[in-house]
């Protein structure tokens, strides 16, 4: 009797031990069902794409929205790259479908215009998030996956950016797709299945069809597969070569179809870019900018996580493909934070391996002997670290899709809603030439007018963008003697200054002015978007 109250007392014991311990910091080790990953991804991704509400990169627009808006409706406006055929339409065909359904239930509205596209590129993002999710899953088990899923989710870049309508942003997720069934990442335990590298070769070879760059990954990792396989030779010849080959056939023929030529996306793209150094027109950094500012200002609060993760889980393969691209593209001039967009959740996975295991370098024994002690300090740790990278990466989130380069996407809203209205007939923007979205914004086919900036092999050679940045005064002047007069004029307050005089006196005032940022980013500060309107005499 007494050995069973002894007994029963211990299971007690137990009991509350266990309780505690799967109520503490940590989470539990039991793997939720996929599908409520995907759920959950797909509401956060949805949240983000209403919340971001800024201009970060004129390619988000320019080289997807834009062109999909002229494959569907009829017009809209081509870049200067389309015409040296260094782009493929396979990215912006995914929201011209959009765009058609759209058309086809009436919903081409302002609203649907602009919120639609992010909202389909949510549903592609949360796809990654479960890539991302079930890639570290496999190579450090359910408990790091659910923090390495934390760490993506709450990484301020990765929730300013993913749900943005760039070629980059699907280039990351179909990184993920593509490293998740690759072999050589996984450990002898959990070899892949047999074709799985085949779907990892369609996601790599799809990658490099959108961002010819991706190949900069894909370089590392099939060089790594090589080494460590057994089959090389089927690797190469019934594998990589014949994937390879139909995805950039299948590429081909839409592209010609949509060029009406025979146009090799990858080569005209790998000629302007790396050898003939056209990238460099639009600027240089040094060579260490990735690693001093660039991903490091990405990872942000991230930072010494991920480094602790690289060190604490040896897996010394995927940080060297971190290290590849960081150090491939550092040799090139011309950088951007999404240029290395895809080889972020990586580091954000090891951040996700050092929260994991911040609690479990003791031995059992030592942690029975002082559960209490020990669940508060490490109650206290992992808190106070999910609390730091809250309190550092919310706040910045929500102020970079919010708040800083707003004006841009506003005044198109504001123009577009006009349009609709019929108050608005032609417009002319003396800003830095792709500054605001254009017609897959405005949705009207009035005519606009834009400063040039195509780049030119003749050295010295200014474009309209410089002439006006250098001289606003002079520029307009000159281009007024000419000009069929617009109805509406938008330009940055800081251009505004020297050319109020002479809007007035061409009978333009300002009609509305919206916030654009608080500080600079490359020239002078551009405080805010203003709209001029004529008057008439």
């Amino acid at each position: 009797m007494r050995q069973r109250k002894i007994s029963a007392k211990a299971s007690d014991d137990d009991e509350n031990i266990e309780k505690f311990t799967t109520t503490n910091c940590l989470p539990k080790n039991s793997s939720p069902s996929l599908k409520k990953i995907f759920i959950l991804c797909l509401v956060i991704r949805m949240i983000s794409s209403l919340l971001v509400q800024t201009y970060f990169n004129p390619d988000e627009h320019w080289q997807a929205l834009e062109v999909a808006h002229l494959i569907t409706f009829g017009y809209g406006h081509l870049t200067w790259e389309w015409k040296k055929g260094i782009r493929t339409y396979l990215h912006p065909v995914l929201f011209a479908a959009l765009y058609k359904v759209l058309a086809f239930f009436r919903l081409d509205t302002p609203w649907f215009m602009t919120r639609a596209p992010r909202l389909l590129q949510s549903l592609f993002s949360a796809i990654g998030d479960l890539y991302f999710y079930k890639f570290s899953q496999v190579l450090f088990g359910n408990h790091v996956a659910k923090w390495a899923l934390f760490a993506q989710l709450l990484n301020w870049f990765m929730f300013f950016c993913i749900t943005r309508t760039l070629a980059n942003s699907m280039e990351t997720i179909l990184t993920l797709v593509s490293l998740y069934y690759w072999p050589s990442f996984r450990r002898p335990s959990r070899s892949a299945s047999s074709g799985s590298r085949k779907w990892a070769l369609a996601a790599a070879a799809l990658a490099c069809a959108i961002r010819p760059t991706s190949a900069i990954t894909w370089v590392y990792v099939a060089l790594l597969e090589l080494y460590l396989t057994s089959d090389k030779l089927k690797f190469v010849l019934f594998e990589a070569v014949p994937i390879g080959g139909l995805v950039l056939g299948l590429t081909s023929l839409l592209d010609h179809l949509m060029y009406g030529s025979w146009v090799l996306v990858p080569l005209n793209f790998l000629k302007f870019n790396f050898l003939s150094s056209g990238g460099d027109y639009y600027g240089t950094h040094a060579w260490h900018w990735y690693i001093t500012q660039g991903f490091a200002a990405m990872l942000f609060t991230f930072v010494p996580f991920s480094i602790s993760g690289i060190i604490m889980s040896k897996q010394w393969k995927l940080f060297g493909l971190i290290a590849w691209v960081l150090g491939i593209y550092s040799l090139i001039g011309h950088k951007e934070f999404r240029f290395v967009l895809p080889v972020l959740p990586i580091a954000l996975m090891f951040a996700g391996y050092t929260l994991a295991n911040m609690r479990g370098s003791d031995p059992p024994e030592r942690k029975m002997k002082e559960n209490l002690g020990s669940s508060i300090n490490c109650f206290s740790k992992v808190q106070m670290s999910v609390f730091f990278l809250l309190v550092t990466n919310l706040p910045m989130a929500l102020y970079m899709s919010m708040v800083h380069q707003r004006g841009t996407e506003d005044v198109m809203n504001y123009l577009s809603v006009e349009a609709v209205n019929n108050k608005v007939e032609s417009i002319l923007f003396l800003m830095p030439c792709h500054a605001t979205p254009y017609y897959s914004t405005l949705h009207r086919n009035l005519p606009m007018r834009f400063l040039d900036c195509t780049p030119s092999e003749e050295k010295g050679f200014l474009d309209e963008s410089d002439q006006f940045l250098m001289d606003p005064v002079g520029f307009v002047t000159e281009y007024a003697k000419n000009w069929s007069l617009p109805s509406h004029i938008v330009l940055f307050d800081s251009q505004e200054k020297p050319l109020k005089e002479m809007l007035v006196s061409h009978n333009f005032h300002e009609i509305k002015r919206f916030f654009h940022a608080h500080f600079k980013v490359d020239r002078e500060i551009q405080a805010s978007v203003v709209v001029y309107a004529y008057q008439g005499k």
